[in-house]
């Protein structure tokens, strides 16, 4: 398999780091059992912001380690830097069956979670990118493609589990398999000789010599990283958004239109799968169209898309219009995970990318910050999560208009 067994390691890591985004259906039985009388439950009362707050710490936990961890990818290798992510991401998710409130498992699950995700997530793209000079946005794609599509099959096995076992046995169970799997595939990472290049290709030479090689101080001194990190934010903010209240939202919905929880539940959870299968395909299609159209178009792109889909949510009166607004912001949220640092490679180059796109990488960060106390604010102050969508239409034109600005730096 020569350089690809790399991407296919990659993307086995990054299935196991993706469960995160199975989030929305393992939310529902843990604020059940928070909310539930004694001995059943822990009898709190829990708003909708408590209930974000885990995803939102492990995405923004998750965000901030990248920048510390790429100068380690570098100095130790891929390999043993995803071994120490693998342990935290494990422990993360067998410690949050200890978990008997929203607090604490924020701790458990958001905070050791997201920093073993933080620690590995750039690992396989930064080895994908030195492997693949001359496919970087369809390769990086295929990597984070296993990110994406995790919540297909996890968030049905999570509930499989939790059916069948318990949701404390059911994180116990996965955070095994997630270690198991993130170990042995971390064992396959390395990175390309000094110097090398692969077969048959040359650079032609269209970039210049700081383009080619800008360290990460060098980089935050230029006006494309800014215009990036405000498109990356902004572009990520809608599709984490939706990630985090899919299944609420579905249920917001459904009663609007009569149709009662238990009726709908079991659909909501069935759509979680082709909301990740949309998710990991956004990667490889949008990585592909950077590597064809280059990062300001396919921005442009993207974000247009955003804000048709937000537009349709806002006046949602259907089931068909839910799946159809969710879709587009799950493929778009994907796809900005290729076109970023796709764009960072482009832009400025591998010298120093693992430093250079870990920082890139908080704009992540930020986009989970906002987009979810957004989304939990909407549902506490003003009683619905679809009010919430005409201000994710009108960012998204914002970064449609800043994505104009999208250039390589002088």
């Amino acid at each position: 398999m020569g350089r690809w067994i790399i991407v296919t390691a990659g993307f086995t890591i990054m299935f196991c780091l993706g469960a995160i985004y199975s989030y929305s259906v393992i939310s529902v039985p843990l604020k059940g059992i928070f909310e539930a009388p004694p001995p059943q439950g822990y009898g709190l009362k829990v708003s909708s912001t408590e209930m974000q707050l885990p995803f939102i710490v492990f995405l923004l936990l998750f965000a901030l380690t990248m920048p510390f961890a790429g100068k380690y990818i570098e100095r130790y290798g891929p390999r043993k830097v995803t071994l120490i992510g693998a342990l935290l991401v494990g422990l993360g998710w067998c410690l949050a069956s200890f978990a008997n409130s929203p607090l604490t498992l924020t701790f458990l699950y958001g905070v050791i979670g997201g920093l073993g995700v933080g620690v590995a997530y750039n690992c396989p793209i930064v080895t994908s990118t030195k492997w693949f000079l001359d496919r970087r946005g369809l390769a990086v794609g295929l990597t984070v493609l296993g990110f994406g599509i995790s919540a297909a099959l996890v968030g049905p096995l999570a509930d499989f589990l939790t059916a069948r076992f318990g949701v404390q046995a059911m994180f116990q169970i996965l955070g095994g398999i997630f270690f198991a799997l993130t170990a042995a595939s971390a064992l396959l990472l390395k990175f390309p000789p000094e110097n090398w290049t692969p077969q048959g290709w040359k650079n032609v030479g269209n970039l210049t010599v700081s383009q080619a090689g800008l360290k990460r101080e060098e980089m935050v001194r230029t006006k494309t990283f800014y215009v990036l990190w405000i498109c990356y934010t902004v572009g990520t903010l809608a599709g984490l958004m939706a990630i985090g209240v899919s299944k609420p939202v579905g249920l917001e919905v459904a009663s609007n239109l009569g149709i009662s929880q238990q009726e709908i539940s079991a659909l909501l959870t069935a759509l979680i799968a082709p909301f990740a299968i949309c998710n990991g395909f956004g990667r490889p299609l949008f990585g592909w169209l950077t590597d064809k159209l280059g990062p300001r178009k396919t921005a442009a792109i993207s974000f247009t898309m955003i804000v048709i889909a937000s537009l349709a949510m806002s006046a949602a009166n259907s089931l068909q219009v839910y799946i159809f607004t969710f879709a587009v912001l799950w493929l778009n949220l994907g796809g900005w995970l290729a076109i970023a640092p796709a764009a960072t490679a482009k832009f400025f180059g591998t010298k120093d990318y693992a430093r250079n796109y870990g920082l890139v990488f908080t704009a992540y960060g930020a986009g989970a910050l906002i987009g979810n106390l957004i989304a939990g604010q909407a549902k506490d102050i003003l009683g619905a999560y679809v009010k919430i969508f005409p201000y994710v239409a009108a960012l998204a034109a914002i970064g449609l208009i800043i994505s104009s600005k999208l250039k390589p730096p002088n």
